[in-house]
């Protein structure tokens, strides 16, 4: 018999190291949904810049340099005549009118990842949807006002929400440049309602 204490093995973790793998596991889901949601923030901001933004631009672009107004009659690829300032309503994602008159002056339509100019896909949050835009004359049911409108159908709430947020700096679907169609109505919720139609004032 020796002099000494036998110790028994020890099992189990101590409080301290169950706490420390705690914080770890926490880190690491962090880190994971501070990706996702970055992932979902690079989308959206293609939504903007590729799609709205971009045909906003081929709009400006096409006044610069012809005087006109894009869709607007049918020497401008609209469908109307005569040409009076507004837009004639274009599906941008049916027809290719617009896009020929583009091209005619020198001017690439945008690109998108449907290879159609017109429509643009995205796997939101709550659906996966292809968006349709059209260059529209659109009634405010807010202001009882016509503007000339980006005006996209099938956009998942969520994005349209984020993109309103950075077009007019918070997200009011009933004000701002960027709005819910109708715009006497906020957004909804997006978890209620995976989709919307929305409308850019073309300025």
């Amino acid at each position: 018999m020796t002099g000494g204490v036998s110790l028994k093995s020890r099992s189990g973790f101590t409080l301290i190291e169950l706490a420390i793998v705690l914080i770890i596991i926490g880190l690491i889901l962090g880190a994971v949904l501070k990706g996702r949601d970055v992932i979902e923030g690079a989308k959206i901001k293609k939504v903007y810049t590729q799609y709205i933004e971009a045909w906003e631009l081929a709009v400006n672009n096409y006044q610069d340099r012809t005087g006109q107004l894009l869709g607007d009659g049918t020497a401008n690829g609209g469908s109307v005549d005569p040409a009076n300032g507004a837009f004639d309503n274009v599906n941008l994602a049916a027809t290719s009118t617009v896009e020929d008159r583009l091209k005619a002056v020198g001017l690439e339509p945008p690109t998108t990842n449907t290879g159609n100019p017109g429509s643009y896909f995205i796997n939101a949050k709550y659906v996966r949807s292809t968006m349709t835009a059209y260059l529209y004359n659109l009634a405010s049911h807010r202001e009882g006002k016509h503007y000339n409108a980006i005006y996209i159908v099938g956009m998942p709430t969520d994005v349209a929400i984020a993109i309103d947020t950075i077009i007019d700096g918070s997200a009011d679907g009933t004000a701002g440049l960027f709005r819910h169609y109708h715009d006497d109505s906020d957004w909804p919720d997006a978890s209620a309602t995976a989709t919307v139609n929305a409308f850019y004032i073309y300025k």
